[in-house]
């Protein structure tokens, strides 16, 4: 089944970042950052399955070496919290053989990228995982017909409603910062993400894989569906050894109650379309004809059906008789009160859904909280002695610690941006939060099994009306015969 995964951030010096040593770990090669003087040698690092770059007409040619481009990109940029690349990581279809993933992500940065003026650095990276997936690193800076690197912005003179420059106390005029590209704009990434599903779909469509990504999350596109999380690759790949994991376990329970969920919802809205058809038969045929006429009671069509079959040992005795018991206890007299006894239990699988969901995510946001603090505190010491080295031993310290490192900053940046400034990692608090939440979902589970079985009793009423109907034609039909109509 293809994915959909993208992501977008940028490398900023300000961060402690390098636009050379995120190309040297990604291509996995030896660069030398004439910036600070750093060698990054990633030549030992396994994985990469496929690198190249792309370039924009106004590019110099020597930009196609990937050391010349991003420390050409490290000199233009000047100050200590200069954003220096913007990096977009994307899940590949496994769908699709080698070749053709290239070729997918060449025109996906052809077009989004390169043809406005972005140089591309590409990585694909493949451990044979499962997990296929490519980096892209884009130059921020657009790059003048001279070939040489434009300015990211330009001041603008702000006038006053008589076209006059506003003067301001301190002598100088008051101005504006305009972007010369609009790579920056908030709508962009949104561009992008969709721009990276329809050319999946269309490659897909094209090599006859029936599958399809949606870039929009299941709420956007209107699906009331629990999400699964993400099982991360040791999660992945202990699955597919056959070894059960905590988060392979949440994702099975979160699939069997969307397949309920789905379930629920499909039978209400075929109930739902049997009582209007049901109501527009009843409009358009004669009400002395009709075997439910509106003003009948319902409880009393049943009530004779029971009577009627009890002698007769009739196979249907029982299903008519759970049947009136459902109508008796709800006191449903009327097809338009079963069509409203519908509707309620429709709003409440709603309700319920969107509660398991909120629910489901409570418990993924505090089991999120709880791996990336054990991860920063398992790595908080590499990381501790890593900052403490002076540069020209950081780089050999990092090529043999890369892996710590790197998730110890994901989980500091992670635990930063969930908690603020702070810096308690509360882990009891969070698992036993994690176990009141899983107490809530049972009982919102049980809700939904309720929802079924009432579902279950509607069908069973519809049934029963649908055979005294078939009956009522039956006996139209043969009364026409004999009187030769």
């Amino acid at each position: 089944m293809a994915i959909y995964h993208l992501s977008i951030k940028i490398i900023s010096r300000g961060k402690g970042k390098s636009a050379v040593a995120a190309s040297a770990y990604r291509s996995g090669e030896k660069i030398k950052n004439e910036y600070d003087g750093i060698v990054h040698d990633f030549t030992r690092k396994g994985g990469i399955a496929h690198t190249e770059i792309l370039l924009p007409q106004n590019a110099p040619q020597e930009f196609a070496n990937r050391s010349v481009l991003w420390n050409s990109v490290e000199k233009i940029e000047k100050s200590k919290n200069s954003q220096l690349a913007r990096e977009i990581e994307i899940a590949l279809p496994k769908e699709l053989d080698r070749e053709k993933q290239i070729e997918l992500v060449r025109n996906y940065v052809k077009e989004n990228f390169v043809d406005v003026g972005m140089c591309a650095d590409i990585a694909i990276h493949d451990k044979n995982d499962g997990n296929p997936h490519a980096h892209i690193l884009l130059t921020m800076r657009p790059l003048n017909e001279d070939k040489t690197w434009g300015a990211k912005s330009k001041k603008e003179y702000i006038l006053d409603e008589n076209g006059e420059k506003v003067k301001l106390k301190n002598g100088n005029y008051k101005t504006r910062k305009i972007n010369t590209v609009d790579w920056n704009e908030q709508d962009k990434a949104e561009h992008w993400r969709k721009a990276w599903a329809d050319i999946i779909n269309k490659c897909l469509e094209e090599n006859s894989i029936q599958d399809k990504v949606d870039h929009r999350s299941y709420q956007r596109q209107g699906i009331e569906q629990i999400p699964t999380i993400h099982l991360g690759v040791s999660a992945t790949q202990m699955e597919k050894k056959g070894i059960a994991t905590d988060r392979g376990n949440i994702n099975r329970e979160i699939r069997k109650q969307n397949r309920i969920l789905q379930e629920i919802k499909l039978r209400i809205k075929a109930l739902l379309n049997w009582v209007r058809r049901i109501g527009k038969e009843e409009k358009e045929n004669d009400n002395l004809t009709s075997p439910l006429p509106p003003k009948e009671n319902l409880l009393s069509v049943f009530e004779n059906l029971i009577r009627k079959n009890a002698d007769n040992h009739n196979t249907d005795l029982e299903q008519y008789i759970e049947s009136y018991q459902f109508l008796k206890e709800k006191n449903i007299t009327s097809v338009s009160e079963l069509k409203e006894s519908i509707v309620i239990l429709r709003d409440k699988n709603y309700k319920t859904t969107r509660a398991i969901k909120d629910t489901e995510k409570k418990i993924d946001d505090r089991v999120q909280l709880i791996d990336h603090a054990k991860k920063y505190l398992k790595h908080k010491d590499t990381y501790t002695a890593y900052t403490k080295l002076k540069k020209n031993k950081q780089d050999t310290f990092y090529n043999e610690h890369t892996a710590e490192i790197i998730l110890f900053e994901s989980a500091k940046k992670y635990l930063k941006e969930h908690l603020g400034e702070n810096k308690t990692l509360n882990i009891s608090k969070w698992k036993s939060e994690i176990g009141t939440l899983r107490k809530e979902k049972d009982t919102l589970y049980s809700q939904m099994i309720d929802i079924r079985k009432k579902v279950e009793q509607a069908e069973s009423v519809r049934s029963c009306i649908d055979k005294l109907l078939q009956e009522k034609r039956e006996l139209t039909q043969v009364k026409k015969q004999e009187l030769g109509l």
